[in-house]
């Protein structure tokens, strides 16, 4: 599946500042949204309905918004070569990127996507953003504030009178739901969708801590980016922000920033703060089925610490790889509501209870939670990046772990600093796979190296055929790899073969 936002990359979203309630000055008109200006524009529910009169009520407060960028002359292509003086360097070029956005206050502030109003293409540069409204109006608009984690931005104009919306308790919001969407898909500003909500708390696989979404059906394309999610009561319960398409276009599976986390990020953006995040400082993986087996657990609760972050809370409060976290501060983790989503709507300083399983016994430790450090740094590393990783001499191969379709040799200080790790890594090198094992499906290849089987350390060929018949005797079909590749390691749940 391939998650293309309206302009650019989806980026996932989060919670975690306190609401600020919006004031305007006396004598502001109200609304758009007002709920008694827009009762008599909503059609009673489960009539045959128009949407006429809400949307007109509406669509004044939902703004166009455009981008001037620029993008560096690069250097001559061709320097030194032959060819050096047909080439000379590229002029600076010009860029626009398009999208959507919705009016919050009589006095112009805006909330949009970050992706809205970023530049598209690296070492290029946002020059100036343009806001349109729906009468043709036009201002320059100035960048109040961004959040690029949750994907979230705040932009002002200047002006008096504007027409605004309020946002909606989108906790109220229940599959099923009628919602209407407003944007300027593909630079057609005012385009109206409707449709149904599809789900709520929808996690699309991206991982993180903000991804936690309103999925619907009403048409999303580019340049809906940013618009708002109505609900009848003409509330805005969401920011659209994405789509799921093989294609790009729309394909009815579009999602949108819950209103209930959007809202506390952009109050905390109109008063010039930054957002602060919880963190506990560790790498995890989703329960699985096939790990939740290999680990004799339920699957679907609980998420597997993969990687401890030295130093950090996590470690301080005595959390280990292999723990499998199931709860936070008494709040379940779960597929819908994961470990990431919990740790970073918990503000920082705040000790709170983690319940985990290790070894099959459940404990509780007390966590002082910290503060999320910035996505930069958070990614510096590239778990994807395993080229160049050097193999070591088949001749030294044995063949212990033939039942899971692996060969191995013991890790040398030699196949160590070949495989640039450190001298405290300590494990079986893989020589190959069989490419119809279970262990090739999973990615394991040649150059990684295995640290442990069912959260035991092995050294040798002989460890892990000893662990394995420790399982098949437990009346278990898998086994729990821990795999290490360069700096980063995994747990891998790998069936166990004849």
């Amino acid at each position: 599946m391939r998650y293309a936002y309206a302009l650019t990359t989806a980026i996932l979203l989060s919670g975690g500042a306190a609401a600020l309630t919006l004031n305007h000055p006396a004598g502001a008109q109200t609304a758009q949204n007002e709920p008694g200006a827009i009762q008599a524009a909503v059609p009673k529910a489960g009539a045959p309905m128009s949407f006429a009169d809400m949307v007109a009520r509406l669509q004044p407060a939902v703004v166009n918004i455009s981008t001037s960028q620029r993008i560096p002359a690069t250097a001559n292509p061709l320097a030194g070569t032959p060819f050096e003086m047909f080439g000379g360097p590229s002029r600076p070029q010009r860029a626009e990127s398009l999208g959507s956005g919705f009016l919050i206050s009589a006095d112009g502030y805006i909330v949009t996507n970050n992706h809205v109003v970023t530049a598209g293409t690296r070492g290029a540069v946002v020059e100036s953003i343009t806001v349109k409204l729906s009468d043709n109006r036009e201002f320059k608009a100035k960048l109040i504030g961004r959040d690029v984690p949750s994907d979230l931005a705040v932009l002002k104009i200047e002006g008096t009178g504007l027409p605004y919306v309020r946002f909606g308790d989108s906790r109220q919001a229940r599959v099923g739901d009628w919602v209407v969407a407003i944007g300027s898909p593909f630079g057609l500003g005012g385009s109206v969708t409707a449709g149904i909500i599809s789900a709520t708390h929808r996690v699309t696989g991206q991982g993180g801590a903000y991804d936690r979404f309103i999925q619907t059906d009403a048409s999303i394309n580019r340049g809906n980016s940013g618009g708002p999610m109505f609900d009848l009561q003409g509330n805005v319960i969401g920011v659209n922000s994405q789509i799921l398409s093989p294609t790009g276009g729309n394909v009815g599976i579009g999602f949108a920033i819950p209103a209930e986390q959007a809202k506390p990020i952009v109050d905390t953006l109109m008063r010039g703060a930054s957002v602060q995040r919880g963190y506990l400082g560790v790498g995890i993986q989703p329960l699985t089925a096939d790990i939740a087996s290999a680990l004799g657990l339920p699957k679907d609760r609980g998420e597997l610490i993969a990687r401890v972050e030295p130093g950090q809370p996590a470690e301080r409060a005595g959390i280990k790889q292999g723990d499998v976290i199931v709860s936070v501060n008494g709040q379940e983790v779960t597929p819908d509501q994961t470990l990431s989503f919990l740790a970073a709507n918990i503000a920082p300083g705040t000790r709170v209870p983690v319940e985990l399983i290790r070894d099959g016994r459940r404990q509780t430790v007390q966590v002082t939670v910290g503060t999320r450090p910035p996505e930069e740094q958070l990614a510096g590393f590239d778990p994807n990046d395993d080229s160049g990783v050097p193999g070591s001499d088949d001749q030294q191969a044995t063949p212990g772990a033939a039942s899971l379709g692996i060969a191995v040799t013991p890790l040398t200080p030699q196949i160590a600093r070949s495989l640039g790790l450190g001298a405290d890594v300590k494990g079986v090198v893989v020589l190959g796979t069989d490419p119809n094992s279970d262990a090739a499906g999973k990615g394991i290849q040649r150059g990684d190296v295995i640290v442990s089987v069912n959260r035991t350390p092995v050294a040798t060929s002989a460890d892990i055929t000893r662990l394995v018949a420790e399982a098949r005797r437990a009346g278990r079909d898998q086994v729990l790899l821990y795999v290490q590749r360069r700096n980063i390691g995994n747990f891998v749940a790998v069936e166990i073969g004849e």
